[in-house]
This record gives C-alpha cells, sequence and structure tokens, in this order.
C-alpha cells in the first residue's frame, strides 16, 4: 500500500511539474522567475523543465505550484483562455492589489493573495 501511495504522489508530480513548465511559457516566465514563485533556483527549474527532476510532492515549492496552477486556471476561465490577456494582467498594476500581479506572486503570501482576488472575481461572473 505504501509503494502505491508513492507511486501516486510520483505521478502528481510529474503532472504539475508538467504543467507549470507549460505555464511558464505560456506566461513567458524565465527559469528565474518561475523559480522565484516556487522558491527554488534557476537551475533546479532547468532540471524540472527538461524532465529530470519533479517537484517534492512534500515540499513548500510543490504547495506553490499548485496555487500557480490555481491562478492559470483562473484567469484561463476569465479571459477565454486567452494567453496574452493573462500575461498582460499580471504584468499590469492592479489598484485592488497596491501592485503588479506579476511582482506579488514571487511570494507565497502574494502568490494566494493573487488567487483568492481572481477567485473572487470569477464567483462574480
Amino acid at each position: 500500500m505504501a509503494a502505491q501511495a508513492h507511486l501516486q504522489s510520483r505521478g502528481d508530480a510529474e503532472v504539475l511539474t508538467s504543467a507549470l513548465a507549460k505555464i511558464a511559457d505560456f506566461w513567458h516566465f524565465s527559469n528565474a522567475k518561475l523559480g522565484a514563485v516556487l522558491g527554488l533556483s534557476a537551475a533546479t527549474i532547468s532540471r524540472l523543465k527538461c524532465g529530470r527532476s519533479v517537484l517534492d510532492p512534500a515540499s513548500k515549492s510543490f504547495e506553490a505550484g499548485q496555487f500557480l496552477l490555481r491562478l492559470f486556471r483562473s484567469l484561463d476561465a476569465l479571459l477565454g483562455s486567452d494567453d496574452d490577456a493573462a500575461r498582460r494582467w499580471l504584468e499590469t498594476r492592479n489598484l485592488d492589489l497596491e501592485a503588479r500581479p506579476f511582482d506579488l506572486i514571487d511570494s507565497f503570501r502574494g502568490l494566494i493573495t493573487v488567487c483568492d482576488y481572481v477567485d473572487a472575481h470569477r464567483a462574480r461572473v
């Protein structure tokens, strides 16, 4: 049973790692930027992107990755799968957040704040 749980968590890690690499491509995040969001080095991000490593499901980086995926999915739903619009939204100063979401997501607290903000707007739609 423990081996099966390990395989499942490894599979989850592979799926999330792959999804984060795609999000980084869609939003034109450098390895350094994705690393800042996940709390990892640019070199580690490079290894993740090329499949030589996966996020550890027990790590804070994995949790941050889940929030980044949540943000991606929320913006995707709000903006009709328009990656350019999502990227522009991230890069534009937001009066409610008092900063560019792009800058806020470098901290775990900021990432959660941006996710909650977008989800609150999704609830109104």
